[in-house]
């Protein structure tokens, strides 16, 4: 297993382009609107003067509202101004309103070390003539989100899934939109690698690539070199990925070292490319196999792919309308779950993960109990479950207080700010300088470690591992 983390934000962060991209159809009005307005505060407020955005609309058509804008004192203020007079009107006409984004970021002049995201939420069913899942993206991160309980979740997943990072969160308490945008924007705000690349490649002789787990990031195989490479896109600071990489070994004669994987990442930052010396694993080769222990990250990290899968396959169940296998499938995850974390006791590092995992299987066997509670809220949490595990990346659903499943310390802070601007919209609240700086007052050294940091542990699944190598006669 690799283990990559984000680290080292500084002073000199990145400037972020964010456009929001607003459903105002009729279905959007009254008390919808009125909270969609006080999350657009909230994220306006939040930005500092280095960052720009731009505000679409779309209901039967799109409109920019304005361009890409320095959030300037007088910029913040007429942006507000614009939000404060949205009205809801007319049909819900997602591909229009996606395309207007796009047009807006494609649009840049100036891009180069800039951070890019699309913010975009609906809370209804796509009438338009434009299929929104058909929209080329390139490679810029959509972040979506399913407001309330009429939203089509399966088209704004694939949007997300279409995007280069991006996720679905479903939205389906009115009163959590402020927060789910802030755990969003915490992201956006804290990216301190660009253009991840990771390219892992086997040693002639020595190993051969089986396969390489790292969720629904893009993947490339050179046959030639016997090398992977997974395209990561955007980190944020103290986010993680991890990779799980199956290897075949052949037999050996006699005990000795061996090099059995080259490891190779680059990255940019603030505009500039670092490419990293390829890294070689070598570990100690015996004649005959011995069952060795996995490490405890190891096996959490299976366990949660397979949750991840279990659930994958209780949505094509219930979506076949097969409720009840639906549910015995999570029941099953669940003893499968206590059975492979035994090992796990409350002072493991990997405590929190077994617990949401937990959290998140009690949730989805609560929200199968009828089709309609399944159709209404279980299929959208089982979408925005599919898109976090997929990226290894925070999407907000359900309990946002509890189920934190890779939330980074920015999104916790923020989870705290926007429930306290719904609370009281008239009280101060820190920009994201403010937050920085806070943040490097408590943590001086951090900038220090820079920008990536990586961790390997070499695991043996001990009888699958012999079983090939008989099979295979390596």
């Amino acid at each position: 297993m690799l283990e990559l983390t984000g680290s080292g934000l500084g002073n000199d962060r990145s400037g972020v382009d964010l456009v929001t991209v607003l459903d105002v159809s009729g279905s959007m009005g009254g008390e919808k609107l009125a909270k969609m307005k006080m999350a657009m505060q909230f994220v306006i407020k939040k930005l500092s003067s280095i960052d720009r955005l731009s505000v679409v609309t779309f209901n039967g058509n799109s409109m920019r509202l304005c361009p890409l804008r320095q959030i300037t004192e007088n910029a913040q203020s007429e942006i507000e101004n614009l939000v404060t007079a949205l009205i809801a009107e007319g049909a819900t006409n997602i591909g229009a309103g996606l395309e207007t984004g796009l047009k807006v970021v494609n649009d840049r002049t100036l891009s180069k070390g800039r951070v890019v995201g699309i913010m975009l939420m609906s809370d209804g069913q796509q009438n338009g003539p434009r299929d929104a899942t058909k929209v080329q993206i390139g490679n810029v991160p959509v972040y979506t989100f399913g407001f309330g309980a009429d939203h089509d979740p399966t088209v704004l997943k694939i949007v997300a899934d279409n995007s280069a990072g991006g996720t679905f969160s479903a939205v389906q308490n009115e009163d959590n939109l402020s927060i789910a945008f802030s755990q969003c924007l915490a992201g956006l705000l804290t990216v301190v690698v660009q253009d991840l690349k990771l390219t892992l490649t086997e040693v002639e002789t020595e190993s051969s690539i089986e396969n390489v787990s790292a969720g629904n990031y893009p993947q490339s195989k050179d046959i030639d070199a016997g090398s992977v490479t997974i395209s990561f896109g955007d980190l944020y600071d103290k986010e993680i990925r991890k990779v799980l990489v199956h290897l075949l070994l052949p037999s050996i004669p006699n005990p000795r070292g061996a090099d059995v994987l080259t490891i190779d990442y680059n990255y940019s930052t603030g505009g500039k490319l670092f490419r990293v010396t390829p890294q070689r694993v070598n570990i100690r080769r015996k004649e005959t196999l011995v069952e060795e222990a996995e490490k405890e990250d190891v096996m959490m990290e299976d366990n949660r792919l397979f949750v991840a899968k279990t659930m994958k396959e209780a949505r094509s169940m219930a979506n076949d309308k097969r409720l009840e296998e639906a549910r015995d499938k999570i029941v099953d995850a669940q003893n499968m779950l206590e059975d492979g974390v035994a090992f796990v006791d409350e002072s493991s590092p990997n405590y929190s993960m077994v617990e949401m995992l937990r959290f998140e299987l009690q949730q989805l066997s609560r929200l199968m109990k009828s089709e309609d509670i399944y159709e209404k809220q279980g299929r959208p949490f089982l979408l925005s479950s599919e898109t976090s595990h997929d990226r290894q990346r925070f999407a907000s659903r359900g309990d946002v207080d509890r189920m934190r499943l890779f939330a980074t310390p920015r999104m916790n802070s923020y989870l705290e700010q926007a429930k306290a601007f719904d609370e009281d919209p008239t009280k101060p609240l820190p920009n994201a300088d403010d937050d920085l700086k806070k943040e490097l007052e408590a943590d001086p050294l951090g900038p220090i470690v820079g920008a990536l940091s990586y961790y390997i542990q070499s695991a043996i699944q001990s009888l699958q591992a012999i079983d090939n190598i008989i099979k295979n006669g390596r």
